[in-house]
């Protein structure tokens, strides 16, 4: 997110985060699966980008049902 739309590269999120790969790998691949996360090569580099329209779904919905079966 703080990278914007032009995405970071997907060493650089391993970096900043401190977990594995194969950790990293699975996550960002559910991600893309949601469609909230696009990834685009460039090169040797992959870079992950997110899906802003989507994401603003995923916190309009959370916000609706937020304590909605609370009395």
């Amino acid at each position: 997110m703080k990278s914007g739309h032009q995405g970071l590269a997907v060493g650089a999120l391993q970096e900043e985060l401190g977990i594995p790969n194969s950790t990293l790998s699975h996550h960002l691949s559910s991600l893309v699966s949601a469609n909230l996360l696009s990834q685009n090569r460039e090169g040797r580099t992959l870079y992950c980008q997110p899906d802003y329209g989507h994401l603003q779904a995923v916190v309009d919905f959370l916000q609706e049902e937020c304590c909605s079966d609370q009395k």
